[in-house]
């Protein structure tokens, strides 16, 4: 069942899945069956990419199932983002690799597919009633290190994975984020038909920052 909390409200209608999809700091440290993360990481296998690349590749580090991994993610993120993390199911560091297989040749657009395959899973986690948060405050060559990262492919992102848990076992900051209500920028200020908009025609005012 997907997660029904602090969803958001669209003036046009939409998939519910992709409302509810978000980016908690609350978890709980529930297994997540093998069976599940199978399915969330096939998701991730529909997404497109160039040329069919498929250039993701993912290092999963399941509490449960493979802790010293899950450690060797965790150590390497940023303070502010361990604390909250660590009560995750799951951490996941996805990696792009860098060049074509077919010709060898720099892939443009590896980062970018990542990016839509960990989109696209984190749909499907949202379905199964999961959700992921994916951060940037991680530290590529640590990881690199730990896990004996080749030449030639590239960490890009980390991100939980897990079931939410309540806001009220966060620190009040944390807390206050968690509970706060979620907006997202109007059409206006990123639907640009037929050129881009003269600085009169911009609509930055409008969102909340």
């Amino acid at each position: 069942m997907a997660d029904k909390t602090n969803v958001l409200t669209f003036e046009h209608e939409i998939l519910p899945v992709l409302t509810q999809r978000r980016s908690p700091r609350a978890y709980t440290n529930k297994p997540i069956p093998a069976e599940v993360v199978e399915q969330v990481f096939t998701a991730a296998s529909s997404s497109a990419s160039c040329f069919g690349e498929q250039p993701w590749r993912y290092i999963l580090g399941n509490q449960s199932t493979s802790p010293e991994a899950f450690q060797k993610i965790l150590g390497s993120m940023m303070e502010f983002n361990q604390v909250w993390a660590k009560n995750a199911g799951a951490l996941v560091v996805g990696v792009a690799k860098l060049n074509f297989s077919h010709d060898n040749n720099p892939n443009n657009w590896a980062k970018y597919d990542v990016g839509q395959a960990t989109a696209t899973l984190a749909i499907e986690a949202t379905e199964l009633g999961l959700q992921i948060h994916q951060m940037a405050g991680f530290k590529p060559d640590v990881l690199r290190t730990s896990f004996n990262i080749p030449e030639g492919y590239e960490p890009v992102v980390v991100f939980t994975l897990g079931y939410p848990g309540p806001a009220s076992d966060l620190p009040d900051p944390l807390r206050e984020r968690e509970e706060a209500p979620r907006t997202r920028k109007p059409l206006a200020e990123f639907l640009f038909e037929g050129a881009w908009p003269t600085p009169e025609g911009e609509r930055y005012d409008q969102a909340t920052v």
